[in-house]
């Protein structure tokens, strides 16, 4: 016998919940006129700022208390804002209180000045907001990205087979490939047991020169700094592979696992290239993991000239690269390249019950959550992957290959120069200090006074706002640090930059004199 359904008891609506079945009217919503005539005037606003970027200083210089006085220190709101209200007061807040790496005389650093195509493409992204972890949440935009790491791997001269993942930047690419390169050379029992488990210390190799990112690394995956082996320089400021070759085979005699190896290519400091296929060959000798740091410097490798410097990338197991440093991408963006993407796959998929991911089992869906650390993840392909088509490879290997004559110009106009003195050009990085004509004492002492002299006048030129550029430290000495991927940058300006460096340097010195 059927037992009866019990009987429910209705609960009427209440007053909120029928408007809600009418339609739902929400505070944050702006209506399609409106949001029409504000894009219109925000798009206006952008244009102007754009074009008239190099007008003006590249940064105010002020201070973190000046700009929190003109943000103001208030609470939380209460209540809500006009929209055109508060468009006009942050587009006033951002243009003019800001650090300008979109103008031309910006050369801190390696942040690019970004691309037009790549504004619009963040907010076409932003727009549709797909979920870019599983290609069901992102059908369109998982195709884009795999399009587009496929588009950086044939840039760069690699096979495109490369697979790999888009992420924020260069310590996240690097990451990426670190723990992938962990997973492929250690006993299976990691994933399970951990370090611990683990016979022999791993341990790892990379020019003294290297990002610090290695030391983060070093410390978060649990192997601690001493299982780096920072390997010396040779006189070129390349990784010494004789030295490299010699560690390794001490490491292995005292019991330890080398199983990676970092080549640079195009250092942080100078845009030095290690040699890539000495370094390729003691990985396959030793049957070691082969990453190369490429974040800012290897885009050069499509340039044909360029092309013999770096040698060796095609044996690499891994590539790290940022694309919003030498493509001119907006920020975030860095890129992972794995020759086999299948290890990739082995250090980060999972499966929970909860991901419904894999209906399809005729063809297995791309999911870029188990490709990186990163489930829910932004569209940041789309505004590479427009760029691409904006200008084709032959349109950056223009744009790379001027910002490189740019930075041999200031090279040897600061060769030239009687108060500077040229020390390194790499790539599109130079190194120079600020000499007084005055100046003659030789040694230590010598050098002790031009190095606090440059680090003063770096810290002046970064607040003054007519040229940002940074420093680096070269064979003992404290120079300025000028990295040139930007794509607004003329020899006009190269020239200036040379005047503007001798006119605060002579301040400068001027200053430490009265001092003295």
């Amino acid at each position: 016998m059927q037992r009866p359904l019990p009987t429910q008891k209705l609960i009427p609506l209440n007053t909120n919940q029928l408007n809600m079945i009418k339609k739902r009217e929400s505070p944050i919503e702006i209506p399609a006129d409106e949001f029409k005539k504000l894009g219109y005037q925000l798009i206006d606003s952008i244009s102007d700022f754009i074009e008239n970027v190099g007008e003006g200083s590249v940064t105010t210089g002020e201070t973190p208390k000046q700009i929190q006085t003109l943000l103001g220190d208030e609470f939380l709101p209460e209540n809500g804002t006009s929209v055109e209200e508060l468009i006009s007061k942050t587009s006033d807040l951002l243009f003019n209180h800001s650090l300008l790496n979109g103008h031309p005389k910006f050369f801190g650093y390696i942040t690019s000045s970004p691309t037009p195509i790549g504004a619009l493409a963040d907010l076409l992204a932003a727009a549709v907001n797909p979920n870019v972890g599983a290609n069901i949440l992102s059908p369109m935009a998982t195709a884009i990205e795999k399009q587009t790491v496929k588009w950086i791997a044939e840039f760069i001269g690699v096979s495109p087979n490369y697979g790999g993942i888009l992420v924020s930047g260069g310590n996240m690419a690097n990451f990426t490939a670190f723990l992938a390169a962990r997973t492929a050379k250690a006993p299976k029992s990691l994933k399970t047991d951990g370090l611990g488990s683990i016979s022999g210390e791993m341990v790892f190799y990379c020019a003294e020169t290297t990002h610090t990112w290695v030391e983060k690394a070093a410390v978060l995956f649990g192997h601690g700094t001493k299982a780096i082996r920072w390997i010396p320089t040779d006189v070129d400021n390349k990784m010494d592979t004789t030295i490299l070759f010699q560690t390794i085979n001490e490491d292995l005699k005292a019991g330890k696992q080398p199983f990676l190896v970092i080549g640079n290519a195009g250092d942080v400091s100078t845009g030095v290239v290690d040699n890539l296929s000495a370094i390729a060959s003691i990985c396959k000798d030793r049957e070691l993991w082969f990453h190369i740091d490429g974040a800012y410097g290897i885009p050069a490798a499509a340039i044909p000239q360029y092309k013999k410097l770096f040698d060796g990338i095609q044996e690499a197991d891994s590539i790290a690269l940022d694309p919003h440093k030498w493509l001119y991408a907006p920020l975030e963006a860095g890129c992972t390249l794995i020759k086999n993407p299948q290890h990739l796959l082995d250090t980060y998929s999972a499966h929970p019950v909860y991901y419904n991911f894999d209906k399809n089992t005729d063809e297995p869906s791309h999911n870029y959550y188990e490709y990186g650390f990163q489930n829910s993840r932004g569209f940041r392909a789309l505004k590479i992957w427009m760029a691409f088509q904006q200008v084709g490879k032959s349109g950056y290997i223009e744009m790379i290959n001027n910002d490189i004559e740019l930075s041999k110009l200031l090279f040897q106009e600061a060769e030239k120069h009687l108060e500077l003195e040229a020390v390194t050009q790499n790539l599109s990085i130079t190194t120079l200090r600020y000499v007084p004509s005055d100046y003659s004492k030789e040694g230590n002492a010598g050098n002790k006074y031009l190095n606090e002299l440059n680090e003063k006048l770096v810290n002046e030129l970064q607040q003054g706002g007519k040229v940002f550029l940074s420093n680096a430290i070269v064979s003992e000495k404290y120079c300025l640090r000028c990295c040139i991927v930007n794509f607004r940058t003329s020899g006009k300006d190269i020239l200036e930059t040379i005047d503007i460096i001798v006119e605060e340097g002579r301040k400068v010195h001027d200053s430490l004199q009265l001092i003295l």
